[in-house]
């Protein structure tokens, strides 16, 4: 036998999986030294960051892969202006000096996509698209987008990108100036930037494991 085909021992595919582990720099990066991006320095991002983080964010697991969200990036000035009603008082100026405000949202109609992103399954689509499912295949969507938001979160920052994720923002009101058709639905927005550290805030008290965490 090939022993290019000869599969890996369980004690090799352990060994491989500990050196896949990332090192301090790489955690630094994503975990330990990010912070929630207050405001921004003038600098512009570019599209192919904002797409990078948005391929790699893809990757991460949804439900029989579904991946139901979809992102607005606001850049222009114009955007921002149409924006701007939805906004939070605490939440305006900093949003309309950010280079760049994701508007993460869900996609009511992820479903038509299920015979293309989980070909073995494709007749998985029946379960989503009846009327009578909108209330269930609604809540299906948000779940897993927010699950996608946090991997694009993460991801923008392994490109080198600072975010600033906000709820504070009407989402009726968004949803009538971005969404008009109903098909996409807002849940978040995400500032995306280089952030200016001056007006970062220290990080606030975290609960420890033994809080969170229960074994049994």
């Amino acid at each position: 036998m090939d022993s290019s085909t000869i599969p890996p021992t369980p004690e090799q595919i352990l060994e491989l999986k500990a050196q896949r582990a990332l090192d301090e720099n790489a955690l630094r990066l994503i975990f330990f030294e990010a912070r929630t991006a207050n405001g921004f320095l003038d600098a512009p991002v570019a599209r192919e960051l904002l797409e990078r983080a948005v391929e790699i964010a893809e990757l991460g697991p949804t439900s029989a892969n579904t991946l139901p969200v979809r992102y607005v990036f606001v850049e222009s000035a114009a955007g921002k202006e149409k924006l701007r009603p939805a906004l939070s008082p605490g939440n305006l100026d900093k949003t309309m000096k950010a280079p760049v405000t994701a508007i993460v949202a869900a996609d009511l109609k992820f479903y038509e996509n299920i015979p293309r992103t989980f070909p073995t399954r494709p007749e998985m689509a029946a379960n989503f698209s009846p009327p009578e499912k909108a209330e269930f295949t609604r809540g299906f969507a948000r779940d897993n987008a927010i699950l996608q938001m946090a991997y694009f979160i993460i991801a923008a920052r392994a490109v080198g990108l600072d975010a600033g994720p906000m709820g504070g923002f009407d989402r009726e009101l968004l949803d009538a100036a971005f969404f008009p058709d109903g098909r996409l639905i807002s849940l978040f927005l995400i500032n995306l930037g280089y952030a200016d550290d001056t007006k970062t805030f220290p990080r606030l008290p975290r609960l420890r494991p033994s809080e969170i965490a229960t074994f049994t």
